[in-house]
């Protein structure tokens, strides 16, 4: 969780008080990682895009639980632009633990699920991708708008 100390916080309100004007940046410091998060992903998977099943599972999306309780994940979705959808069946995600997303195909476990896809998802030259909670609020996104490295931390 993203904080600042009590003692600056605490400078920082004595200095708007005397200034009598809003302290920029303060919300900003003091604002939380999300509870579940994108950390990772790889948009261009290595290689020529040949369509094989290991190079559809070379792109992905890391999702990560920032907390130190399980969540669930049943009903969530990730999705892109072109509104390319993985819908989490009943899922939990454990405490500090990830999950990777795999567009191609393959067996779920705990810490790997597929969209099943016959073809790429992620666009490599931008895109973002949207995680979404059971509600259909935006919990997190990560984008990218050029090739760059073929993947992107979050």
């Amino acid at each position: 969780m993203r904080t600042i100390s009590r003692t600056a916080f605490a400078m920082a309100a004595g200095i708007t008080l005397v200034a009598g004007l809003p302290l920029a940046g303060a919300t900003s410091a003091q604002a939380a990682l999300p509870a579940i998060m994108i950390t990772k992903v790889y948009y261009d998977s290595p290689g020529s895009d040949t369509g094989s099943n290991s190079s559809l599972n070379a792109e992905y999306v890391v999702v990560k639980n920032t907390t130190k309780v399980n969540r669930s994940l049943k009903g969530w979705t990730l999705r892109d632009k072109a509104n390319h959808v993985y819908t989490f069946p009943t899922f939990t995600l454990k405490a500090g633990a990830s999950v990777t997303i795999h567009t191609g195909k393959g067996s779920a476990t705990q810490y790997h699920r597929y969209y099943n896809k016959s073809w790429y998802v992620w666009n490599n030259t931008g895109d973002t991708a949207y995680l979404r909670n059971a509600s259909g609020s935006t919990v997190d996104t990560c984008g990218w708008t050029s090739k760059g490295l073929g993947y992107r931390y979050c």
